[in-house]
């Protein structure tokens, strides 16, 4: 099954700056951007905090060991790479009402745990997967292949263009794996070949291999030429409020694709899943079929089926730094960094 280096490029004829990525936890910077801030009072404890070297369900564990806690009664919005600096907000169900005890939380957790706490305070409701708008990051590119002078020249026309024209919303190898061994392991549960006893991993491998037909659609409609238009009988979404309706008319939204207040959605394949029709009902074809699994079949296993954003809008900027090339840009939740750096470095492996 072809993994994430496979993915065809949306700037193929522009060179990329190589180089590599992670060399300090502090090359690669993430900060959550939040959907919502807490009111103050409640019984969920927010807490801010930025962490390295750990991953984020290994301070999920270390919060609610601190305070005592079941695992589940600590949540986050997103799983944050252990090799990186990242800056997060977890919720504690405390049912402490005391308004000294988040200044108390702060102390005990920079005391106790190796991150650096920045605030906490209290709301009504715990967070849930995904309860953010999305990602800022600040990437370091050490050891580019060319001179300085050419990597920014080359960093900033494919920049130019990812601001103009977006990339594809692929899944990155965190899910589908590197050479789409995730994926691969969850065609073989959906076929029956393979029992998977944790309930956990198993619900992974299946959306894995369902994330794997996204990037395959996706793929497609770049090869195609249909990645810089609207289809008629998309399911389009709009930016600014999330919406989403049937493109009847193509020819009348494409105005509003190339102003990017819209974009097309891709298909997470399942029994519920909000169907295309027309143009673009043919380009997703038979990529379910092509596998031997039906919609029935992925019912029965419990997928549902939704759509996803098929492009972001990465408000890339480039600027050198003593260790490297930087690059700063904003993701909306559920994208992946990989897909942005993939096409500035041009590396195989990225």
């Amino acid at each position: 099954m072809n993994g994430f280096s496979s993915l065809p490029y949306v700037t193929p004829g522009l060179p990329g700056v190589g180089g590599r990525l992670k060399e300090r936890p502090d090359h690669f910077v993430v900060e959550e951007t939040p959907a919502y801030e807490p009111e103050g009072e409640g019984s969920h404890l927010f807490v801010n905090l930025t962490k390295e070297g750990l991953t984020t369900r290994e301070v999920q564990r270390g919060l609610a060991a601190l305070f005592n806690l079941p695992v589940g009664a600590v949540s986050f919005a997103g799983l944050k790479d252990k090799h990186a600096r990242a800056t997060q907000t977890f919720s504690l169900l405390v049912d402490e009402a005391h308004p000294d005890f988040p200044s108390h939380a702060l102390e005990l957790i920079n005391a106790r745990l190796p991150v650096k706490a920045h605030w906490a305070r209290f709301h009504r409701r715990k967070i849930k997967a995904g309860h953010l708008r999305g990602n800022r990051f600040r990437v370091t590119i050490s050891g580019v292949e060319p001179g300085m002078d050419e990597a920014i020249e080359r960093a900033s026309r494919i920049a130019d263009r990812l601001r103009e024209k977006g990339t594809p919303n692929y899944y990155g190898p965190q899910r589908i794996g590197v050479d789409g061994e995730n994926a691969t392991r969850g065609l073989e549960i959906i076929r029956g070949g393979l029992s998977v006893g944790n309930r956990w991993l198993r619900r992974f491998l299946i959306s894995s291999y369902l994330d794997h037909l996204c990037n395959r659609y996706l793929a497609r409609r770049v090869e195609r030429g249909a990645f810089e238009r609207i289809l008629e009988g998309d399911v389009a979404k709009k930016h600014s409020t999330g919406g989403m309706f049937l493109v009847e008319d193509a020819e009348r939204e494409q105005p509003r694709y190339l102003a990017q207040e819209i974009s097309f959605t891709a298909p997470i394949f399942g029994p519920k899943m909000w169907e295309t029709r027309g143009q673009a009902r043919e380009l997703e074809g038979d990529i379910l079929g092509d596998e031997g699994v039906t919609l029935e079949r992925l019912g029965e296993l419990g997928v549902r089926g939704t759509r996803r954003l098929g492009r972001i809008l990465p408000d890339l900027s480039v600027e050198v730094s003593e260790e490297g090339l930087v690059l700063r840009f904003t993701l909306p939740k559920g994208a992946y960094a990989t897909t942005v750096l993939r096409e500035v470095m041009k590396n195989p492996d990225c």
